[in-house]
């Protein structure tokens, strides 16, 4: 039954009603890297409040923007691993609206802290929340976007919830310095993606349960009244089930990842998100500070970082024309190159237009990897499973962003921004190595030829 149902929601191809999905999935991810985001952009504001101190006289001698970082990985870290297998026990629809209002919640009480530890506690506990979400999100995509426009599904889901990078970049660049009815202007920045989370909650409504899930579940007239109104939306003849015994997949296992054939994909993928996070986060979460390094003040360092944010969400917007046209791996080292290559000329750079420049192409490079990855590292695991897989590969990926923070910490302190991005091309290079010699390929193939 479940290949029946995944072979019919491949028939829909482009259709708007699939679009229109993905959209409203999005809209929840918006939030969510609103919050994500958030960490490079405010922090700036916190040492200006007095909350963090600069340098190394934060929490335990360390630099309080690092402790900020890694706070919230570590909860994203926690959240992804120990949680993200609820999806594929409770289904996706019911996780990913849960773990809206966690997320709200938590960042809603984080914005009334007024101590570092406060700010840090709860910043996990929001982290938590986020790991869940993001992780259900790409179950959910995966499984309801037809096989010939997943990349571009995927494409188009990272503009959408990158459309929060530069909202929360302006967010801060005109409330951070300012007190707005005598509130801190970093409070009204955190409240701003409480509540806007708790307006996509109240649209969940139009968006039905994955019918992958649901049959794999044996509830397989839900799943097929799911996909016959998708059908005559889109102005396809409805298909008629055929009449047999409701077959139900078995239960998903944390184990069965590490067991044949999934061990060495999740040994790859686990692998390649500790490294690609550092090239990521690397740059998202320090660019206010790289740039500050370079000979910047903090409201030019928070002006030209929102400059860059722009080609957050425009850049998988434009990588959307050729998501399915290439193969996924190869997207991938593509991107892991540029953010390399481009990376180490940052370093090098001093004139503002040259800086803005080379960051938006290292944001343009950055965000091919994240979109490619997202679509690729989903396909590569079962229905049963995926929620499971996609969250303790991605997990590592969060842990690796506690640990590099720290690491990227002393070596801005140390060496500058050069030292920074000499580690990033080098976990860069590492990355292009695993997926390229590893990686199984994924183009164009539906989810069961894939995962099977």
């Amino acid at each position: 039954m479940a290949d029946t149902i995944g072979a019919r929601l491949d028939r829909l191809q482009s259709a708007w009603p699939v679009w229109r999905l993905i959209v409203l999935i999005s809209l929840g991810g918006f939030f969510e890297f609103y919050d994500l985001m958030m960490t490079a952009y405010i922090s700036p504001g916190l040492v200006r409040a007095g909350v963090f101190h600069d340098g190394a006289r934060g929490l335990f001698g360390l630099a309080d923007q690092a402790t900020f970082a890694s706070a919230t990985f570590l909860g994203l870290f926690l959240g992804v691993l120990i949680f993200a297998g609820v999806a594929d026990r409770f289904g996706r629809r019911a996780i990913f609206t849960g773990s809206l209002i966690w997320y709200a919640c938590a960042t809603a009480i984080m914005a009334l802290q007024s101590s570092a530890v406060g700010i840090d506690a709860w910043r996990l506990i929001a982290g938590i929340g986020i790991g869940v979400e993001l992780v259900t999100i790409d179950a959910y995509i995966s499984e309801l976007a037809p096989a010939r426009m997943r990349g571009r599904a995927f494409a188009v889901n990272q503009a959408i919830q990158f459309l929060a990078v530069p909202t929360v970049a302006l967010a801060c660049w005109l409330l951070v310095p300012r007190a707005p009815l005598g509130i801190a202007g970093w409070r009204w920045v955190m409240l701003g993606g409480a509540a806007g989370a708790v307006v996509v909650w109240l649209i969940r409504a139009g968006i039905p349960e994955s019918p992958r899930w649901l049959a794999a579940r044996g509830r397989s007239d839900e799943a097929n009244r799911i996909v016959a109104k998708l059908e005559a939306a889109s102005g396809l003849p409805v298909t008629r089930p055929v009449a047999g015994a409701v077959v139900r997949e078995r239960r998903g296992r944390l184990r069965e990842i590490f067991q044949p054939p999934y061990a060495r994909r999740t040994a790859l993928l686990a692998l390649f998100n500790a490294l690609q996070a550092i090239g990521f986060y690397g740059f998202g979460n320090w660019a206010p500070s790289l740039i500050a390094a370079q000979g910047h003040g903090v409201v030019k360092s928070l002006q030209y970082a929102l400059i860059i944010a722009v080609a957050y969400p425009a850049a998988p917007f434009l990588c959307a024309a050729f998501a399915d046209r290439f193969e996924r791996k190869h997207l991938i080292g593509a991107a892991a190159a540029g953010t390399a290559l481009f990376g180490l000329l940052f370093a090098m750079a001093r004139a503002p237009v040259v800086l803005i420049g080379l960051g938006v192409a290292i944001t343009f490079s950055n965000n091919l990897m994240s979109f490619a990855y997202h679509a690729y590292q989903a396909e590569l695991f079962p229905t049963r499973i995926r929620a499971w897989g996609v969250g303790f590969v991605y997990s590592w990926s969060r842990i690796s962003t506690v640990f590099s923070s720290f690491i990227i910490a002393a070596l801005l302190g140390a060496f500058g921004p050069r030292g920074v991005f000499t580690f990033i091309a080098l976990a860069m290079v590492a990355a292009i190595v695993v997926v390229g010699a590893l990686g199984p390929q994924t183009g164009g193939r539906t989810l069961e030829e894939v995962s099977a």
